[in-house]
């Protein structure tokens, strides 16, 4: 099963990548500087949150895809569950 995202999902997903990618990045420079480690921690805790959205949101556009091919439902009503579904993984992060 491959995964299939729309352009304007892939570019959201893409782009929480990124940031991730860019927070870890700057993760590692701070460590190699010896900068404080409560400053450390922080940029280490948001590189985990862009990437844990980045996978929710990926998860909840399969899930929204699942039922759509299941319910046959209009692509207004795709929309809504696809956010609902994301909603709910965002509020476990």
């Amino acid at each position: 099963m491959g995964l299939e995202l729309a352009a304007e999902e892939l570019t959201a997903v893409l782009n929480r990548l990124r940031r991730a990618q860019g927070q870890i990045a700057g993760v590692v420079r701070m460590i190699e500087e010896g900068r404080d480690c409560e400053e450390v921690i922080t940029q280490l805790a948001a590189a985990s949150r862009a990437l844990d959205r980045a996978g929710f949101a990926i998860i909840a556009n399969g899930l929204q895809h699942c039922l759509a091919d299941e319910n046959g439902a209009r692509p207004q009503t795709q929309e809504r569950t696809r956010a609902r579904l994301e909603k709910l993984f965002l509020s476990l992060a």
